[in-house]
């Protein structure tokens, strides 16, 4: 009898033996989030039935059209019309990459008006149900732009004739100016949506909890992992559970943050880094814009919040990825003193720019990784503490400026891989094109001082579009407003072997060129202009700008910067290759590795 016991006493023992293997033998299920920020949606198909103003007829696809101008999109650091498309072609090469996470961290509307908002919900739903997507937003500085919500509308939609079409959310609220625009007209729906409106036409994506998910708390609920229940999140979801106070006004504020388990071993925290003061010399809020600068002073909660979030994705064995709008982490590549030094104190958006404070205080909480957008870059950022925490913030460009791409966040183990998806073609986007040479015609014809390249109208990829955007808006508002007039007469108008040349003379340069695989050659077919353009490529697109400039010409760019390094004394020339140098030699931002147990980037 216990001779035949034997064999399966043995098989038993073994089996025992295999049934508590420690965690790091358990095989782990690949986890996927793609993380969408700054898509700046708005519907250009929307529902007008209720408004007298319907739209541009548009007689090829049948339907009619809300466009803003392209004037206006070329003096503004993001399209207002084309990422409609772009949108579309980012959610579908996620759903066809099967992709079931998707995260949208701030600026997913364009000033959180409900004509916009309702479209987007639209989507999101759709999506959801036929895809099985499950959408996590949190909100930006464009949704919503106040805490309660206020009137608006824009001054340079494109109307009848080519002309700018002023429509706001009530009568007398601007007056239109007759020789470049057509008479303003009321849509009610243009107004700008506060937090309770905004959130509860987005309810189904990550602001209330779900039956299915797995774990949802906020800031301000109480409850622990191991008593949680749909009910109780349920109940501690109400807005009116989610404010905070600040030590200037006696109001409570909104606060939309929350964590989120959607699949098990995977957290999210969404953290509503929105902080709005009251005006000086009037009623209501300033809009948001600034970042995490003023969470340290003004949303103090968030950062308890956080390291006791971290505390328990330890204790669990949780991964934790935290996102937000506006970056953790400084992402000019340890530049930005020296553009602060060159282009003053307000150029290049460097108000904007976290604080060392910023990034340490996170990365001392013990947070490790961070999803950002705000800055419509592609960058990565390390920060490591005198106490030995390692927070890396992650850049996710926008879907409507240079370079057009999203993130996707692959969790292996105890590793994560980060990979970025260029959307360099995008159905539809030059649907609207024909529209815009009406437009051209009545500049060209009456108010040639506003006159746009017609030659954007001529890309032949959404890549391509979003580099001619760039480049006019360089030359139509950002050269004018931020560039000191000493560099770009320097600069401009000059062929690159001028630019060479201006300190050393020619026959020093034959040798030196020939040594490094140039020639004169390779410096005549491009300009200052150019140079400025591609300066700009790095700063947007990081490693992705490699992708978009030849390879001899970047070479010669890298001869060119090292010159006017060697150069003595100060100048203005020195200065900007210092930064142009910085920007090319940043962190692994295109496809890389993180180490959740030491925080190190493996390409």
């Amino acid at each position: 009898m216990l001779r035949n016991l034997v064999p399966y006493l043995l098989v038993f023992i073994l089996c025992g033996c295999k049934a508590e293997p420690s965690q790091k033998e358990i095989p782990q299920k690949e986890i996927k989030v793609a993380f969408i920020a700054d898509v700046h949606f708005a519907d250009v198909y929307p529902n007008l039935e209720g408004s007298d103003y319907k739209g541009i007829y548009d007689s090829i696809h049948n339907r009619s059209t809300l466009l803003r101008t392209m004037n206006a999109q070329l003096h503004s650091t993001r399209l207002f019309n084309e990422n409609y498309f772009a949108f579309f072609a980012a959610l579908d090469d996620a759903v066809a990459k099967g992709i079931k996470t998707i995260a949208l961290p701030g600026d997913f509307s364009d000033d959180g008006q409900p004509l916009h908002i309702k479209g987007l919900g639209k989507i999101l739903d759709r999506y959801a149900e036929e895809h099985g997507i499950s959408f996590f937003l949190i909100n930006g500085n464009h949704d919503p732009t106040t805490p309660f919500g206020e009137e608006g509308g824009k001054s340079d939609f494109l109307g009848a004739n080519g002309k700018a079409q002023p429509l706001m959310s009530e009568v007398g609220k601007y007056k239109a100016d007759k020789k470049s625009q057509n008479p303003t007209q009321v849509v009610t729906d243009l107004k700008e949506w506060g937090y309770a409106d905004m959130v509860q036409e987005l309810k189904h994506h990550g602001f209330f909890p779900k039956r299915d998910y797995r774990f949802w708390s906020t800031p301000f609920s109480e409850y622990a992992y191991e008593d949680y229940g749909f009910e109780k999140a349920k109940k501690a979801s109400g807005l009116k559970r989610r404010t905070y106070n600040l030590d200037v006004a006696e109001v409570a504020l909104p606060d939309v943050s929350y964590l989120v388990e959607p699949v098990d071993g995977l957290w999210l925290l969404a953290l509503d880094a929105n902080v709005y003061l009251p005006k000086e010399n009037s009623s209501g809020f300033s809009g948001a814009g600034i970042g995490y600068n003023e969470v340290l002073t003004h949303k103090k909660h968030l950062i308890r919040w956080t390291e006791k979030v971290v505390q328990e994705a330890d204790r669990l064995g949780k991964t934790l990825i935290a996102f937000s709008h506006y970056p953790m982490v400084d992402f000019n590549d340890g530049a930005s003193e020296d553009i602060k030094a060159l282009f003053g104190k307000k150029a290049f958006q460097a108000h904007r720019i976290p604080s060392q404070l910023v990034g340490k205080t996170f990365a001392n909480a013990g947070l490790k990784i961070h999803v950002g957008g705000h800055m419509h870059i592609n960058d990565t950022g390390v920060i490591t503490t005198a106490e030995g925490h390692t927070l890396v913030n992650i850049q996710s460009p926008s879907l409507a400026a240079y370079v057009p791409a999203y993130k996707i966040i692959t969790v292996k183990n105890d590793q994560l891989e980060v990979e970025t998806v260029v959307l360099d073609e995008v159905k539809g986007y030059d649907t609207f094109f024909g529209t815009y040479e009406k437009e051209y015609a009545f500049l060209a014809s009456d108010i040639a001082n506003d006159l746009w390249e017609k030659k954007i109208l001529s890309s032949t990829s959404y890549l391509a579009y979003t580099q001619m955007h760039l480049q006019e808006l360089i030359r139509l508002r950002f050269i004018p407003t931020d560039w000191p007039e000493e560099l770009t007469q320097q600069l401009l108008n000059r062929r690159g072997w001028e630019l060479l040349t201006v300190l050393e003379r020619d026959e020093n340069l034959v040798t030196q060129l020939q040594e490094v695989g140039l020639t004169k050659q390779d410096f005549i077919g491009w300009e200052g202009a150019d140079l400025i353009v591609d300066f700009y490529k790095f700063k947007n697109g990081d490693e992705l700008a490699k992708r978009d400039i030849d390879a001899v010409r970047l070479k010669a760019y890298q001869f060119l910067l090292k010159k006017w390094s060697e150069n003595e004394g100060k100048s203005s020339l020195k200065q900007f290759a210092a930064i142009f140098k910085k920007q090319m030699q940043g962190e692994p931002s295109v496809q890389f590795s993180i180490d959740l147990g030491t925080g190190k980037l493996m390409k």
